[in-house]
C-alpha cells in the first residue's frame, strides 16, 4: 500500500525482481488492478522485466470517495502513477495503460518525460488533431452505459457481479474465445476485495484540465499502440491515429481483439514490448 497527500492511499503489487526494467501497468476506468491478470503479469516477469500493478482511486482497495463526486482530477490519476514509482524507488519505467489508463499514461510520458522509459497503449483512444472526426463507442455500448447510469446499483454482491457480467458481455465482444465461468469469478473477485464497489464509477465523473493529450506529437519516448480491430469501445482506428501520430511509435494490431487483454495475445503482446522496449 502507497499512501501520500495525507489521506491518499493506493494499493499496489509486484512481480519479479526489482533489478530489472520495471513496467508498471494502469488499468482502465472503473477496472481494478486484478484485470491485468496475474498469468500477464507472471509472463511479464519471466520475461525479465519488474512488474508493478495498482488499484486506481475509486477501485479495489486504494481511496474511494462518494459515487459521483470524484476528489480528484485525471491529472491527479496521472500522478498517482508516478507517486508509486516513488514509493518503490524506480527512477524509469516503462508505463503501460489499457483504455482509461492509456490516456492516463499519454498524460505521464508528457508531465514527467525524465521518468518515463517508454509507454504502452492498450485499447487507448486518440485525442490530438482530427479526434473530432473519429468514431467513438457503438450505439449498443452507449444505451448500456446510458441505462446504467439512470438505473440504482444492486447492493448485494450476486447483483452486482451479474450488473458487470452484463457489461462484460455488451463491451468486450471480439472474434476471441471467452470462458464466462472464469469472468465470473473476476468479477466476483473484484466485488469482493473493493473496499466500495459503487465508487468505481467515478471515472465517468472525474475531468482533464490539462492540454497533455492535445500534445502527443511532442512524446520523446519510444511506444507501442496495442489495439484490437473488433474493438466496439474504442474503435481501431485510434490506434492507428495514436501510432501515427506520436513519433517513435510501432502499431501491434490484434486481428479479431475487442476491448480486451486476451490471454490468446499475452506472449504476442509481451513479445512486441520486449522488442520496442530492449
Amino acid at each position: 500500500m502507497v499512501s501520500f497527500h495525507g489521506d491518499v492511499h493506493i494499493c499496489t503489487e509486484s512481480f519479479g525482481s526489482p533489478g530489472n526494467p520495471a513496467v508498471l501497468l494502469i488499468m482502465g476506468a472503473a477496472s481494478s488492478m486484478i484485470w491485468w491478470e496475474t498469468e500477464f503479469c507472471e509472463k511479464l516477469a519471466d520475461k525479465g522485466f519488474y512488474v508493478i500493478r495498482y488499484d486506481n482511486r475509486d477501485t479495489g482497495k486504494s481511496t474511494c470517495y462518494p459515487p459521483g463526486e470524484p476528489g480528484y482530477t485525471f491529472e491527479d490519476l496521472a500522478d498517482d502513477a508516478i507517486a508509486v514509482l516513488d514509493a518503490y524507488e524506480i527512477d524509469k519505467a516503462i508505463i503501460m495503460g489499457m483504455s482509461m489508463g492509456g490516456m492516463l499514461t499519454q498524460m505521464i510520458a508528457l508531465r514527467y518525460p525524465q521518468r518515463v522509459s517508454g509507454i504502452v497503449l492498450l485499447s487507448s483512444m486518440y485525442f490530438a488533431n482530427g479526434a473530432e472526426s473519429l468514431p467513438y463507442s457503438s450505439d449498443e455500448v452507449n444505451a448500456f452505459f446510458e441505462q446504467m447510469a439512470k438505473s440504482e446499483p444492486p447492493k448485494d454482491t450476486d447483483g452486482l457481479v451479474e450488473v458487470a457480467i452484463r457489461q462484460w458481455r455488451i463491451t468486450n465482444q471480439s472474434r476471441r474465445p471467452h470462458d464466462e465461468d472464469h469472468i465470473r469469478k473476476m468479477n466476483r473477485m473484484d466485488v469482493e476485495r473493493s473496499d466500495h464497489f459503487d465508487s468505481r464509477m467515478n471515472h465517468s465523473y472525474a475531468q482533464v484540465t490539462g492540454d497533455e493529450l492535445g500534445r502527443i506529437a511532442e512524446i520523446a519516448v519510444p511506444a507501442l499502440v496495442v489495439h484490437g480491430t473488433d474493438d466496439v469501445v474504442i474503435p481501431y482506428v485510434h490506434g492507428e491515429m495514436l501510432a501515427k501520430t506520436i513519433p517513435h511509435a510501432a502499431l501491434l494490431t490484434m486481428n479479431g481483439a475487442g476491448h480486451e487483454l486476451h490471454p490468446l495475445d499475452y506472449d504476442s503482446v509481451i513479445e512486441a514490448i520486449f522488442k520496442q522496449f530492449c
